[in-house]
């Protein structure tokens, strides 16, 4: 089991648990919310920080409940790198016009998900492999 430290920013911070056994996702509690009129959205704050060992990266996905407010995360996966150690947030913005329903400070707001990595380089070459696929994208495998 990989041990991941967490820092509480502020008291009324909830270390992430899972709801339950072999869940992927540790869900975050929102401790702070505020609309930005900048860029029409709600940032919810989870009060914590949170040290994810080297070579492995936390991924932030939004929650089933999600449905229920007609909300989208605004980066659709949100990406926490190894290094930073700031307050881990959620920003979410109404799907449509009018959407006044959103999540509350006190509820679970999003799911972290903590993978391994693999180290890439990349090399520059002038021809790929051929593939069955090849250059089919977007729907080419049927519908």
């Amino acid at each position: 089991m990989l041990e991941v430290k967490f820092k509480k920013l502020v008291p009324e911070s909830k270390i992430p648990a899972y709801a339950k056994p072999g869940d992927a996702g540790l869900d975050l509690t929102a401790t702070s919310k505020h609309w930005s009129d900048d860029f029409q959205c709600w940032i919810y704050g989870t009060g914590l920080a949170v040290e994810i060992p080297e070579g492995y990266v936390g991924f932030i996905f939004p929650r089933s409940s999600i449905r229920k407010y007609g909300l989208a995360l605004t980066n659709c996966v949100g990406v926490i790198d190894s290094g930073y150690r700031g307050e881990v947030m959620c920003t979410f913005r109404p799907q449509s016009k009018g959407t006044t329903e959103s999540y509350k400070v006190g509820d679970k707001v999003c799911q972290l998900i903590i993978m391994p990595y693999p180290q890439v380089m990349p090399v520059e070459v002038t021809e790929l492999s051929e593939t069955e696929r090849g250059e089919g994208g977007h729907g080419s495998t049927g519908a």
